[in-house]
């Protein structure tokens, strides 16, 4: 990471940057567009999942723009490529504050390059609403806020409810593998799992890290093979989790029980390697979460744009979800302030209950998380499906076990 960042730092960064911005239309005499900068992982390791976000992202402009945009003027939404690294997120939210000159910020996708933005938004004042930041307690900024509702304690309530979940089956497991990315998120929610397993009485019997952007899990699928345990949780983001199943299959394993922490959506979905695996969610494309205002008409609009972006799997899940959940908290934000000034939106979101795709989300909590709202979601048959707690399973949907 030291070599690349001084090689852009040589460059002056100016190669390094994938610009794309959503286009408005402006009458003769209009107000200008309010413009609102961020960045995403376009190339690298996390351009998968971040194809995602962009999806969205113009979606909901789009959408934000035919309701008469906010404060009666249009939106334009700057995006830049941070290519998967934190540093050049930083640099570029930087651009975006003293060079573009935009009106707000809307976070990046994961949790390193959100971390950055947040040290940028926090040095120049702003609000910084972002998608999926999987450390609560290292957010310290009072003007960021999360869309990505796991609470203020996941390391501890997530792996709670995937072994709650685990714990129902007629023969619960007794033996773990945790086997997980160093990403920060990942592997932070990865030795939460350790010890929430251990409290439960489960005897681990593999615990392995790899570097993030490594490319050979061969060796990471054989440990796991030898160790025969009863459940494996992967600590995995991106396209890891698909690429360890595609490693293991290749010395003729397949893994009993099977946990994967933040994948790719649609490649794990649509592998046939990935049978019955399980991974969290806030949103999954049926009930009850379509029955949220607004979740048809995002529904129907995502599957056309994620088939044109040639996205694998184009329902609307738990990314895509986050995504839009962060465009709603700003839009409310802004509304609410009925203002551009980021100290007053920042106070009212605190202040203020906000309805999302989600549900109604509070920001209240420690480092301005909430509820823990993460669910249990199951592959099966080709598609996600939430699995537990049953009041939130897709109807007919259980757990499914090998």
């Amino acid at each position: 990471m030291k070599k690349h960042t001084s090689v852009w730092h040589r460059l002056g960064l100016a190669v390094a940057v994938t610009f794309f911005a959503v286009p408005v239309a402006l009458a003769q005499g209009a107000q200008p567009p309010i413009r609102i900068g961020s960045t995403l992982a376009l190339t690298g390791p996390l351009a998968s999942t971040s194809l995602v976000h962009k999806v969205v992202g113009e979606i909901y402009v789009e959408q934000l723009n035919k309701r008469g945009g906010l404060l009666g003027r249009q939106v334009e939404w700057i995006v830049k490529d941070d290519q998967s690294k934190p540093d050049l997120a930083r640099t570029l939210y930087e651009q975006l504050v003293t060079s573009d000159k935009v009106d707000l910020l809307m976070g990046p996708y994961a949790t390193g390059a959100i971390l950055s933005a947040m040290g940028v938004a926090q040095r120049f004042n702003k609000v910084l609403v972002h998608h999926t930041f999987g450390i609560p307690s290292l957010a310290k900024y009072e003007m960021q806020f999360p869309a990505w509702s796991l609470g203020a304690d996941p390391a501890n309530t997530v792996p709670n409810t995937v072994l709650d979940a685990l714990g129902a089956l007629p023969k619960p497991p007794k033996t773990i593998a945790v086997v997980t990315s160093k990403f920060p998120s990942v592997h932070f929610m990865s030795l939460g799992a350790r010890e929430v397993a251990k409290k439960r009485g489960l005897t681990e019997v593999l615990f392995l890290e790899w570097d993030f952007g490594n490319l050979d899990y061969g060796p990471i699928a054989a440990r796991v093979k030898d160790a025969r345990p009863d459940f494996v949780w992967v600590g995995a983001i991106g396209l890891e989790g698909t690429q360890l199943l595609e490693a293991m299959s290749k010395i003729d394993y397949a893994p009993p029980l099977h946990f994967y922490m933040y994948p790719a959506p649609g490649p794990m979905s649509k592998s046939p390697l990935a049978k019955n695996a399980l991974s969290m969610t806030v949103f999954e494309e049926h009930p009850p979460f379509t029955n949220a205002a607004g979740a048809a008409e995002f529904i129907s609009l995502y599957h056309v744009r994620a088939a044109n972006a040639r996205i694998p799997d184009t329902s609307v899940e738990v990314q895509a979800a986050a995504s839009y959940t962060a465009w709603q908290i700003l839009e409310a934000g802004v509304r609410g302030a009925r203002s551009l000034d980021d100290k007053a939106i920042g106070a009212w979101i605190k202040a203020n209950r906000i309805d999302t795709i989600q549900g109604r989300l509070r920001f209240d909590g420690p480092s301005n998380y909430g509820d823990d709202l993460m669910r249990v979601k199951q592959v099966q048959n080709g598609r996600w499906v939430t699995v537990w707690p049953k009041e939130y399973a897709a109807p007919g949907a259980t757990l499914q076990v090998p």
